[in-house]
């Protein structure tokens, strides 16, 4: 079975009020990408990746006067796609959801919070040590689902997009140091508060699988240095904890390192690359995962020969894929 997570950058706007595709000519909300442009490609990379489910970060809005679970099913429809099921969790008003498309002949799946407090509500947690705690709250609360599969399996997947560290608004230099340590601070939160639930359910022997844009990474930052460790090490486990795995989240010497997103930095005239998106896996899931994968237009040599999906791996996000197989 393979699964897989993809950030997909303004998917929403790719869809009307009624969740139908907008598969036209006007500007899609990627720069310099028009509406059909994007929606080929996605059709290209979707059908490609052939995954039995997606965990799909950006997901379609959705509230009162729009249906995002349409919007996907719809979606895959026209893109005839195995996984042709759509679920979602908490919605939020960031046009940015966290939604599971899936394939309904290979498995189950419910959306099933757990814990106090929920994902959809405040966390309290001291962040700058004054002895406060301050209230935390995701602004795209993760999904949790209780998946079964064809075969029996029974597992939990946290569907994750944690807060972003850039300091976007900023005016000065100054300025823009404080919002990025504010936003880490809170980024850092959000992470220590998954751990938490990612305790629970390893405690109670579940078989997880936590994945998503984690916006962070080990390395990542400057900031890392002053908070000591980053988000995904906090996720991944500690001394001490029942440890999650992702071969692409281990720290490297310096040299080619794994990327899952491409950004273009207009001060410096030039792309950046960098990991963001993970799948971590629990310990009794490790010898049944094989396959891991960041599908990347340039690194993955298979892709490299694909000129076709190369370049719509380009043109639908800047997020990559990242899969892995699981036998179960």
């Amino acid at each position: 079975m393979r699964i897989a997570t993809y950030n997909i950058e303004w998917f929403s706007n790719l869809f009307n009020d009624a969740g139908r595709l907008l598969d036209d000519s006007n500007w899609s909300g990627r720069y310099d990408i028009k509406r059909f442009q994007q929606i080929e490609a996605l059709g290209i990379v979707f059908n490609a990746l052939d995954a039995d489910a997606v965990m799909i970060v950006e997901a379609p809005d959705s509230h009162r006067k729009r249906d995002g679970v349409g919007a996907l099913d719809t979606f895959a429809e026209t893109m005839g796609l195995r996984a042709s099921r759509a679920v979602m969790g908490f919605v939020n008003d960031t046009q940015q959801e966290i939604a599971f498309l899936f394939d309904p002949d290979v498995m189950t799946v419910l959306h099933d919070p757990q814990g106090k407090p929920r994902f959809d509500q405040n966390y309290k947690i001291d962040l700058d040590v004054d002895a406060a705690p301050e209230k935390v709250r995701w602004s795209k609360p993760p999904l949790e689902l209780a998946v079964e599969t064809r075969t029996g399996s029974k597992l939990r997947m946290i569907g994750v997009h944690a807060k972003s560290k850039a300091p976007h608004g900023a005016r000065s230099k100054t300025e823009a140091m404080r919002i990025a340590i504010e936003n880490r601070r809170k980024q850092l939160a959000q992470c220590i508060w998954l751990r938490e639930r990612v305790d629970d359910h390893l405690d109670a022997g579940d078989a997880l699988v936590v994945m998503g844009d984690f916006n962070d990474g080990p390395g990542l930052d400057e900031y890392e240095k002053l908070f000591g460790r980053s988000g995904v090490e906090i996720v991944l486990g500690g001394e001490g904890d029942i440890p999650l795995f992702d071969p692409h989240a281990a720290k490297r010497p310096k040299g080619p390192q794994p990327a899952s997103a491409r950004f273009w930095l207009a001060d410096q005239k030039r792309w950046m690359e960098t990991l963001l998106d993970y799948v971590m896996v629990s310990p009794g899931l490790v010898p049944k995962a094989s396959n891991w994968r960041i599908w990347h237009p340039v690194d993955d040599a298979r892709i490299a020969k694909a000129p076709e999906l190369a370049q719509a791996l380009l043109v639908a996000s800047d997020h990559f894929p990242v899969s892995v197989e699981l036998d179960i």
